[in-house]
């Protein structure tokens, strides 16, 4: 639920910045298919990367795992197979969203204004989340939601920072100018910072915009806030910890430690994309390790030699 809302802030931004006659509209989109990481998905069933090529494989293509409609219906089969354990309203919520993203999707494509319809599901995934927190037992398993949650959204907001400072990012001239910052400010009201921002920094530079989405911890969207809240689930989950969780908390904690103490201006020095290309490593890292703890079979120790 949460790669479904992010995909579709990532459209929304792409939408917002092709108003603007900055950028080339197919290099917008372009930039959109590097940031997934899945290019050689989308190249082997499409010869170009228009807005209606990126946005049907973004948000129809069953064939990509990360579309919004094959996020929305695996959520959906998930939650259908733990229907006795999840609270009547998630599921109605999740099969809603299921059925308005089937019914809508096609006509969004192909209406000339769709971010009507990447807005309803931002909105459905909101509503989900905090029916989930308001209708479940805070238990181990409505951690773990939550766990899962905090780490998409720390990859999908480095993914959105990438796009614009990496791979939008404008002649050295243009740095600064009204289109820069006008990009800047649709890509800060995609994942719903604009306001937090100004008030935090007022005025719009691509420093304090990396800043503020990679390390403030208290704006519930960037990478260092979600890190944070990872471990507080991690700790509810299992205390102190265990031997098969020790290397979840050293890698958590180690890329929490890098990104709490860090410094923006560290980060720009060393280059934002090799970072954010780091970053997202060491994520895949920590996804690892949690399945490895928590839900890989690990067969018992052989007790006698050659049995």
């Amino acid at each position: 639920m949460e790669r479904a809302e992010n995909i579709a802030r990532s459209i929304d931004v792409n939408l917002q910045l092709s108003l603007e006659q900055s950028v080339e509209p197919d290099a917008l989109w372009e930039a959109l298919v590097a940031v997934t990481g899945s290019a050689e998905n989308f190249k082997s069933r499409y010869d170009r990367a228009s807005r209606t090529n990126v946005m049907r494989w973004l948000t129809l293509d069953r064939q990509y795992p990360s579309s919004i409609a094959r996020c929305v219906a695996a959520a959906r089969d998930n939650a259908r197979t733990v229907r006795d354990v999840i609270p009547y309203e998630m599921w109605q919520q999740i099969n809603a969203m299921n059925i308005m993203v089937n019914q809508a999707a096609d006509d969004a494509i192909r209406e000339d204004q769709p971010v009507g319809f990447y807005r309803a599901v931002k909105e459905a995934s909101l509503l989900f989340a905090a029916i989930t927190d308001a209708t479940m037992s805070h238990n181990p398993a409505f951690e773990f939601s939550k766990l899962g949650r905090l780490l998409e959204r720390a990859d999908q907001t480095s993914r959105v920072l990438d796009v614009k400072y990496y791979i939008l990012l404008p002649k050295p001239d243009d740095v600064g100018g009204a289109m820069d910052v006008v990009q800047w400010a649709a890509m800060l009201r995609s994942v719903g910072a604009l306001e937090m921002y100004r008030q935090v920094h007022g005025t719009i530079t691509p420093r304090d915009v990396a800043g503020f989405l990679m390390l403030d911890a208290q704006f519930p969207r960037s990478v260092t806030h979600c890190l944070l809240a990872t471990e507080g689930c991690l700790a509810n989950i299992v205390g102190p910890g265990t031997r098969h969780t020790v290397e979840v908390q050293r890698r958590l904690g180690r890329l929490r430690s890098q990104l709490q103490f860090g410094e923006i201006d560290e980060i720009i020095e060393r280059g934002m994309h090799q970072y954010i290309d780091d970053l997202q490593t060491q994520l895949n890292g920590v996804d690892a390790a949690i399945n490895t703890a928590f839900f890989e079979y690990i067969p018992p120790a052989e007790t006698f030699a050659g049995r």
